[in-house]
């Protein structure tokens, strides 16, 4: 892959439980440029808080926060690395 890539953290708050399996399938569709992820329940809110942190092109990840961000009870905002670069494969 020779695309500019960036290093985000794309944060997102779950407040409807039946969304998990749609934002599940999102994620495992872009499974290759995810570096890490972390989910943390927050049962006192009724909430979930997912962090993910990826590297890819800039059209990825504007297109995986896009579509879970338009998921019902689905919040998704992007943090995006300064610094562009190309990923090694």
């Amino acid at each position: 892959m020779g695309d500019e890539t960036r290093t985000v953290l794309l944060g997102i708050v779950v407040e409807d439980p039946s969304s998990a399996e749609s934002i599940n399938k999102i994620l495992h569709e872009c499974r290759r440029y995810i570096i890490g992820r972390m989910g943390l329940p927050y049962s006192e809110k009724g909430i979930s808080i997912i962090s993910i942190v990826m590297d890819a092109p800039a059209d990825v990840i504007s297109a995986v926060s896009g579509k879970i961000g338009m998921l019902p009870g689905v919040s998704a905002k992007t943090v995006w690395s300064k610094n562009t670069g190309k990923r090694k494969e």
